[in-house]
């Protein structure tokens, strides 16, 4: 992966995600090197700062087109500013009276953006546990009843930024994409404090339940699979184990164990405090005692349906280990997929190359369609 700071890898990573993101509507080359100019790689505030500077003037922008009519300008506008701020609120500590707010800002941009789509996505509150988890259904133009996946991100990511780049390539192949903030994730933990859980199939289930009961006259309810990035590697990895009803799995990238990711790392860590949120835990002590159960030993050979494991070699978040254990526990039709770390596509998630996760989508659509 190419470093914008040399040496520093988080922040170079984070420049990459929006670089690589800019191709599906999620920011503009310029304005992304902008921001990055301004940030000092040893200051996680000037970070926070210079992405809501640059999320608040793309937002402003957006509100003027929006106000003069001009839709296409203003959706355009408005993905890129829900994007910026998206990237500002993530890094920001819950100690921080700004990441709220600003998760709702962003949120609403990318809602006031949906809005102006030619065709809008299908927003829904999927019932679980007494409360809701907020999901959008995107679906491919011109392909009535089409199968779909339902995907999840990953750590407490939000199910919007799901658009860039997943979504779009699944629709490319007629297929629809059901993005949900699942537990521990967006709006189900910002707004509705329903943290992660280690049986991420009750989850699974409940948005699977909710297609069928719901969604007959959208979608193909006989043909769903499950995908999900990132940490949502093991969550996609559980659901597909305990909910026999999928037909299809996409790990983009593995996760074998939560735990012996983080049993080493830092308390400081600067993503410590998120993973602290997402389980509820007031320390990392705590936070590492809770994380024990997200293991998919014992689980994974459970997984009946075809699955797809993509992973990059050169991934520093979730080593390439984890897509090693996967794919040998792993009992059903399976294909594996490592990026070589010589290749760009070979950072946690492919976030430096996209066109890296062509032969996924590729293999995923003959699949679920078969």
């Amino acid at each position: 992966m190419w470093h914008y700071f040399p040496g520093q890898y988080m922040p170079s990573y984070q420049v990459n995600r929006a670089l690589t993101q800019a191709h599906y509507g999620g920011g503009e080359f310029a304005e992304i090197l902008e921001v990055a100019g301004e940030i000092d790689p040893s200051d996680r505030e000037s970070f926070n700062r210079a992405w809501v500077k640059m999320g608040d003037k793309v937002y402003e922008k957006a509100e003027a087109y929006a106000a003069a009519g001009e839709r296409v300008s203003a959706r355009r506008t408005y993905l890129r500013a829900f994007n910026y701020l998206r990237t500002a609120e993530f890094f920001m500590t819950l100690r921080d009276e700004r990441k709220i707010p600003y998760y709702i800002k962003c949120r609403d941009a990318f809602i006031k953006a949906i809005d102006l789509f030619d065709e809008r996505p299908i927003t829904v509150d999927i019932p679980f546990e007494g409360s809701f988890l907020p999901a959008y259904l995107f679906k491919p133009l011109g392909v009535k009843n089409p199968p779909v996946m339902v995907m999840f991100g990953g750590l407490d990511s939000l199910a919007e930024e799901l658009y860039f780049g997943i979504a779009q390539h699944l629709n490319e192949r007629g297929i629809a994409m059901m993005a949900v903030d699942g537990p521990g994730q967006g709006a189900a933990l910002r707004l509705n404090h329903i943290h992660t859980r280690y049986d991420y199939n009750v989850a699974g289930s409940a948005v699977l339940d909710y297609i069928i009961d719901n969604l007959v006259e959208h979608v193909d309810t006989s043909r769903v699979g499950i995908g999900a990035v990132s940490m949502g590697g093991y969550m996609a990895a559980r659901c597909a184990a305990f909910e026999p009803r999928f037909k299809v799995c996409m790990i983009f990238g593995a996760v074998w164990s939560y735990y012996d990711i983080w049993k080493n790392r830092p308390d400081n860590h600067p993503l410590a405090e998120i993973v602290q949120h997402i389980v509820g835990a007031d320390n990392m002590t705590e936070a590492r005692e809770r994380l024990k159960n997200f293991t998919l030993e014992g689980v994974a050979e459970k997984i009946q349906c075809p699955t797809y494991i993509l992973h990059g070699e050169d991934d520093r978040q979730n080593f390439v280990e984890n897509a090693y254990k996967v794919n040998e526990a792993l009992t059903c039709e399976h294909v594996m997929e490592i990026v070589p770390k010589e290749e760009s596509g070979s950072a946690h998630c492919s976030v430096d190359d996209f066109t890296k996760s062509f032969n996924m989508y590729d293999w995923i659509e003959k699949k679920i369609k078969a």
